[in-house]
């Protein structure tokens, strides 16, 4: 009896570059221009604002999760159990991880590209999310036509099969083959966000390490004639001082004054044009500001029609996502032998009060209650009115 199975061949994952670290410049081999430097002035972004990345996040999370639908009942149990055991990257399992970095990445660099692995069978054996730096997306012989090349040492390699890899695109420009990242336009207002925070940090530093000028002032001819020496000696007396760990007392004779270096200046109050920018921020991620931490109002509940609008920008991601889904559904269930019609049921968002919904589903009842009421009055009043005639 054997224990441990034979570990499944996977044919060569198409998407994956063969470039690894030639030289400490390997990023020349492989230059695209503006692409490459935009991705990583994204990446950029979100390391460096919290607020960016928790957004994405949360939208991603939002989005919720679904199910596939098919008419042949054994085709559904083994789309399900697929969509559940699917291998993703090598380290996940489950379509919804693969949904996850899939939807992360198009809202992040406005382009994601994902590839059906198959086995020496012919069989789906994992799922693969691609990374941008390691492909190039170019026009073909037509404007309709998209090619898909794979970086490597000697150039940009076309890509096969490429009917298991899918592309999606968010907003993209006319005659663009990329699309456009929910993140553009931010660099700007992150910069100046960026730029407050720095300088904020530089000055409480300045303020939690007090600096100090101590002054000597020679009285008369005296002092003057003996001052180097006496500065000297007060200066190590107060190094001396500053330096021992338990408090001491500081000594003098003569004209000496002692200041913080600083204390006449007051920190500039940030709050307002930190709230201005990520103002900008928020409306641009499209995520309600509570969601992010940020407390700008008394109440921390979303009103309708926000809880509409954040519902339609779902819906809008659903969309798509759902090619995709279909495009992996589809060529699982022709490996498999199927040819069965199938629809994606996704999860329904509920960002509302319930008590409020029950309370509008109750008002409409009642309205129904009292329109149907209306009519059966009105049905009675022309039954006797024909009947006295």
């Amino acid at each position: 009896m054997k224990l441990f199975k034979r570990k499944e061949n996977f044919s060569p994952v198409q998407t994956a570059s063969g470039i690894r670290n030639v030289h400490p410049f390997s990023d020349l081999s492989g230059y695209s221009p503006f692409t490459s430097c935009e991705f990583k002035l994204y990446d950029s972004l979100k390391e460096a604002i919290p607020v960016i990345d928790a957004a994405i996040k949360k939208t991603v999370r939002l989005v919720g999760g679904f199910k596939a639908v098919c008419e042949d009942e054994n085709a559904q149990i083994k789309l399900a159990e697929f969509l559940r055991s699917v291998n993703v990257n090598g380290t996940g399992v489950g379509i919804d991880i693969f949904v996850s970095c899939f939807l992360e990445q198009l809202l992040t660099y406005g382009t994601a590209v994902g590839e059906v692995v198959l086995s020496e069978n012919c069989e789906v054996s994992a799922l693969y999310n691609a990374s941008l730096d390691d492909i190039v997306l170019k026009r073909g012989n037509n404007p309709l036509d998209v090619r898909i090349y794979r970086k490597e040492i000697e150039g940009n390699v076309p890509i096969d099969m490429d009917e298991l890899i899918s592309i999606c695109t968010l907003s993209p420009k006319p005659g663009n083959v990329y699309g456009t990242s929910l993140l553009k336009g931010l660099p700007f207002i992150s910069g100046i966000l960026l730029t407050i925070f720095n300088t904020v940090g530089t000055n409480w530093e300045r303020v939690g390490n007090v600096r100090f000028a101590v002054s000597y002032k020679p009285t008369d001819s005296n002092d003057r004639a003996f001052a180097k020496e006496r500065t000297e000696q007060i200066a190590k007396a107060w190094s001396e001082t500053m330096r021992d760990s338990r408090a001491s007392d500081f000594v003098s004779v003569g004209d000496v004054s002692i200041k913080v270096i600083g204390a006449d200046n007051q920190i500039l109050d940030s709050e307002i044009p930190v709230r201005q920018l990520l103002e900008q921020i928020v409306s641009k991620l499209s995520i309600p500001p509570f969601l992010l931490g940020l407390q700008w109002s008394s109440t921390e509940r979303m009103a309708s029609q926000q809880a509409d609008i954040l519902t339609s920008e779902l819906e809008y991601y659903r969309r798509l996502l759902e090619p995709t889904i279909r495009k992996i559904c589809g060529v699982y269930l022709r490996t498999i032998g199927f040819d069965c019609n199938f629809t994606i049921e996704w999860d329904n968002i509920n960002l509302q009060d319930e008590t409020e919904l029950a309370q509008a589903r109750l008002n409409n009842a009642n309205a129904e209650a009292v329109e149907i009421q209306n009519i059966k009055l009105r049905n009675e009043v022309k039954i006797n009115g024909q009947q006295g005639t």
